[in-house]
């Protein structure tokens, strides 16, 4: 095909279609290179994604107006797309029967809005309804019917009659006994009443 004899109106449709084709390349180019990634980014959240700063926070589970526990933190950061909130300076409350059975507090701790687990940090201090406490490396608490587990630096103490180290100790779903587990030492004193 030769470009010089062909008619003026074929020269025309030649050059119309080249344009077209030109102009469809081109915004399909273009409309990649905008929306380059868009789908992913859609489907991860990412620019949803919002943090909060907060002072003085505090969660709760409740069911049928029975409390499970409420944990308070000085100050933290929740994550909308993780679901978790971090505090700093943690105080908290489990309860039994709408009352406390064990408090805590703890320097660091997260609580998964997903999965609903509490984990404390660094420097956490167990307070048990029958006057038991506990200092641990670290706590993590699941559910209601789960057991609740510490774990790093054990110390139990009771008044003057317990005490105990070990690497791990698993407190009981209704906070009323407990199993230490690793590298275990206790000493177990006359009560001289």
């Amino acid at each position: 095909m030769d470009w010089k004899n062909l008619s003026k109106k074929k020269r025309t449709y030649f050059i119309s279609v080249g344009v077209v084709i030109g102009i469809l390349l081109w915004a399909f180019i273009s409309a990649k290179i905008i929306t380059h990634d868009f789908n992913r980014q859609q489907v991860s959240g990412k620019q949803d994604e919002q943090q909060a700063f907060v002072n003085g926070i505090i969660l709760t589970e409740t069911k049928n107006e029975e409390k499970y526990w409420e944990i308070y933190g000085e100050n933290g950061k929740y994550n909308s797309v993780s679901g978790i909130a971090q505090l700093n300076n943690v105080l908290g409350n489990f309860y039994k029967e709408n009352e406390v059975s064990m408090s805590l507090k703890s320097s660091k701790g997260t609580y998964d809005s997903k999965t609903r687990a509490i984990t404390l940090y660094e420097d956490t201090f167990i307070v048990l309804k029958d006057g038991i406490t506990l200092n641990a490396d670290k706590l993590v608490y699941l559910d209601s019917k789960s057991p609740i587990i510490a774990q790093g630096h054990i110390k139990v103490r009771k008044n003057n009659q317990l005490l105990s180290t070990a690497d791990k100790i698993t407190i009981s779903p209704g906070y009323d006994s407990f199993k230490i587990e690793g590298n275990t030492v206790s000493k177990v004193y006359e009560d001289k009443e």
